[in-house]
C-alpha cells in the first residue's frame, strides 16, 4: 500500500504553511513592477524557491539538503541583485534551515554563504543610489543574520530533551528489570527457605507416621506454623517492609538445622558495629540461603558459622562437614539453581565478595568492605 504524499512533514503541523505568508511581499512586487521576460524569469525562480522550501523540510530523511540550500541562496542572490532589496527578506527561510545543522563546520560554512548573499546585494544597492528608506532594512537584516543561532540553539535543546527522554525511559526499564530481579531473589530467599523446612517436616512425618503418633502431631503443628510464617513473608514482601537481621536469621537457622539433624556452632560476635542496614540485610539473606543449601544438598552433620570484623571489612563464614562441592558447582547453572547467583548479585550491591571452596565439606566465605566516611567532609556537607 502506497503512503500518501506529504506536502510537508506532518509532525510540523501548520508551521510550514504559516511561513509561506512571508512570500506575499515578493509575489506582490513581482506581479506589480515586473513584466515580460523579467516577470517570467521571476515566476520560475519563485516556483523553484517553493520546491526547495518543501524539500528542505525533508532534509533529515532525504539526500540533497545542501543542494536545495545552495539553490535557495542562489535564487535570493539573483533576486536581490536584479530585482531589488525587497527579496533579501526571503533569506529568513534559508536562515531557518541553516540552524538545522548540528555539525559546527557545516553550520558556519552555510552561515558565511548566507552573510555573503545578504550583504553583497545590500552594499551594491547602497553604493549605486542611497535612499533613506533603506534604513528600515537594517533591523530586519540583523534579526535575519542572528536567527540561525537561535534556531540551532532551540533544535539542540529539543534534541537534548529527546535524548533525556530516551535515557529516562532506559532508566525506567532498568529499574523495572532490577525490581523483578529483587522480587525473584526475595521470593527465593524467603519462601524457598520456609518451603524447604516444610518439605523436611513432611518427610519426618512420613517416617514417624506408624512409629510415634505424638511426634507426628508435633511436626504437623510445626508445619502449620511454618505455613503461617510463609504467608506472613509473602505479605511482608508485597508491602516491601521485610528487613532481615542476622539475629533473626540465626534463630531461623537453628530451627532449620535442628529439624534436619545438623548441629550448629557459632564463633565470633554476629553484632557487627557501624554496619549499614542495607549491608546487614544482605548478609542476613545470604546466611539464610547458605543454611538452606546445607540442609538441601550437603548431607552434613555439623555446621559452623563464624563472624569477624576487621579494620577493612566484615566477614562471615559458613562451613559444613558434608559431601562438599563438585567441579561443576561453580558453573552458572548450578550457581543459579543453588541461589548462589542471587547471593553474588546481592553482595555486588555493597561491593562484597563471595568465595566457595572444598574444605572437608563446603566452605563459603563472604566479606563486605567497611566504607569509612571522611569526618571533615561530613562536617563540611
Amino acid at each position: 500500500m502506497k503512503q500518501p504524499i506529504e506536502l510537508f512533514p506532518r509532525k510540523l503541523g501548520l508551521l510550514p504553511y504559516v511561513f509561506l505568508i512571508y512570500l506575499f511581499l515578493p509575489i506582490v512586487n513581482l506581479f506589480t513592477y515586473e513584466d515580460g521576460l523579467r516577470f517570467g524569469f521571476g515566476v520560475v525562480m519563485l516556483l523553484l524557491f517553493l520546491v526547495s522550501y518543501r524539500e528542505l523540510y525533508f532534509g533529515e530523511t532525504r539526500p540533497g539538503f545542501l543542494f536545495w540550500l545552495l539553490l535557495q541562496l542562489g535564487i535570493i542572490f539573483t533576486f536581490s541583485m536584479l530585482y531589488g532589496l525587497t527579496y533579501l527578506f526571503m533569506g529568513f527561510y534559508t536562515a531557518n534551515f541553516i540552524g538545522w545543522y548540528t555539525q559546527s563546520r557545516k553550520f558556519w560554512s552555510a552561515l558565511l554563504l548566507l552573510y555573503m548573499v545578504e550583504l553583497i546585494p545590500l552594499i551594491y544597492r547602497i553604493s549605486q543610489a542611497w535612499n533613506p528608506d533603506l534604513l528600515f532594512v537594517f533591523p530586519f537584516m540583523i534579526i535575519m543574520l542572528l536567527s540561525p543561532f537561535a534556531i540551532r540553539s532551540m533544535n539542540s535543546k529539543l534534541e537534548l530533551k529527546a535524548q533525556l527522554d530516551q535515557a529516562n525511559e532506559q532508566i525506567r526499564n532498568l529499574i523495572k528489570g532490577e525490581e523483578r530481579m529483587r522480587i525473584a531473589r526475595d521470593l527465593h530467599d524467603t519462601l524457598g527457605h520456609t518451603l524447604s523446612l516444610i518439605t523436611l517436616k513432611s518427610q519426618v512425618i512420613d517416617k514417624l507416621a506408624a512409629v510415634n503418633p505424638d511426634q507426628v502431631r508435633e511436626e504437623a503443628r510445626e508445619i502449620e506454623r511454618q505455613s503461617r510464617a510463609a504467608l506472613r513473608q509473602v505479605r511482608e514482601l508485597v508491602s516491601d517492609m521485610r528487613t532481615a537481621t542476622l539475629a533473626g536469621e540465626l534463630k531461623e537457622a537453628a530451627v532449620l538445622l535442628s529439624s534436619a539433624g545438623i548441629e550448629m556452632t557459632i564463633e565470633g560476635e554476629p553484632h557487627f558495629q557501624r554496619m549499614p542496614d542495607t549491608t546487614h540485610n544482605i548478609l542476613s539473606l545470604c546466611l539464610r540461603e547458605a543454611i538452606t543449601n546445607i540442609v538441601k544438598h550437603s548431607q552434613a552433620s555439623h555446621c559452623r558459622l563464624s563472624f569477624q570484623q576487621t579494620d577493612r571489612d566484615w566477614q562471615m563464614t559458613v562451613q559444613d562437614d558434608g559431601i562438599g562441592i563438585s567441579r561443576e558447582a561453580a558453573s552458572f547453572n548450578v550457581r543459579e539453581k543453588n541461589g548462589l547467583k542471587g547471593m553474588a548479585e546481592r553482595l555486588a550491591l555493597v561491593n562484597g565478595k563471595m568465595e566457595l571452596l572444598n574444605a572437608k565439606g563446603t566452605l563459603l566465605q563472604l566479606s563486605v568492605p567497611i566504607v569509612v566516611k571522611d569526618p571533615q567532609r561530613s562536617e563540611a556537607g
